[in-house]
């Protein structure tokens, strides 16, 4: 499958997902500590580590999903997003911004995000007017509640629940000039939905196929790996790999996680495993054999 990103195009193959690598430019996402204020510097230090990691694309965010703290102005998430976006794309890193309001949507792409990472379900549908004129991509993501707000609807069956909501923002993309090729769709793994239901569509991810478009899963740390390991978000990395997995069996897929190094490694030697790719002939490298000791 192919997703435009401005002027560039990934191709992106069945059991070769792309990685997407986090960056937090707030002082109270989930899963930092509370109250860290990070500089620019940082910032842009852990984006770095990200795309040497693996990750093609970073996704910033400057204001966390927490429903358990309020909004922020759409003056202050701009200010958050904005000067960081304009050094890492400066320094050649394909920028996704989280966000989904018009306004700093904009002002990330003047500042040259390449992605709007849109949580709410295209509840504003000037961000496919934005994306459309940029030539960026849009991730649309499923969700039947308002952003910042904590909601649990019943679905008769929440893959086709899914399915349904994910076609109709398709369409309405599509008629405000969207182009398909731009256009990346997230199930919205916990948006609204119990951890028994997250793990549903996890086990049901190949029924999304019928989308014909990549899949977004941000399952990093979220609260259904937390309801099955007891662990807290932080500790939840290695769970966090396990639920990659639904991702290499479906056409096209972008993982968003915190631990790239961690998921680069788990999807090659995974795709090692099942034949999709070859491992490296001959014995390990003798540096790679040990520690070094100092």
């Amino acid at each position: 499958m192919r997703l435009r990103l401005r002027e560039t195009v990934l191709v992106i193959e069945r059991g070769r997902p792309l990685v997407m690598g986090i960056v937090n430019a707030t002082p109270d996402s989930f899963s930092d500590a509370p109250g860290v204020v990070k500089d620019i510097g940082e910032l842009a230090e852990r984006a770095h580590a990200l795309v040497a990691a693996g990750a093609a694309i970073v996704d910033v965010g400057g204001e966390s999903g927490r429903t358990d703290s309020s909004a922020i102005t759409t003056e202050e998430e701009t200010a958050r997003v904005v000067p960081l976006i304009e050094r890492l794309t400066a320094e050649g890193v394909a920028v996704s911004v989280d966000t989904w309001r018009a306004e700093p949507a904009l002002a990330a792409l003047h500042a040259g995000a390449v992605m709007v990472n849109d949580v709410s379900g295209l509840s504003d549908p000037v961000l496919a007017d934005l994306c459309a004129e940029a030539g960026a991509a849009l991730a649309v993501t499923h969700t039947r509640a308002a952003p910042k707000t904590k909601a649990f609807p019943g679905y008769s069956d929440v893959v086709r629940d899914v399915l349904a909501g994910l076609r109709e923002r398709c369409v309405l993309a599509a008629r405000r000039g969207l182009p398909e090729e731009q256009l990346l769709l997230d199930p919205g793994i916990d948006l609204a939905k119990t951890p028994a239901q997250s793990v549903e569509l996890l086990r049901r991810l190949a029924e999304l196929e019928a989308l014909g478009r990549p899949l977004l899963l941000a399952v990093s740390r979220k609260d259904f790996v937390g309801a099955l390991t007891g662990r807290l978000p932080a500790e939840r990395d290695a769970g966090t790999l396990a639920a990659l997995e639904p991702a290499l069996d479906v056409s096209g897929a972008v993982v968003r996680v915190h631990d790239v190094a961690g998921a680069v490694d788990f999807l090659r030697v995974r795709s090692a495993l099942r034949g999709e790719l070859e491992p490296p002939a001959g014995p390990l490298a003798g540096s790679l054999r040990r520690e070094v000791v100092a």
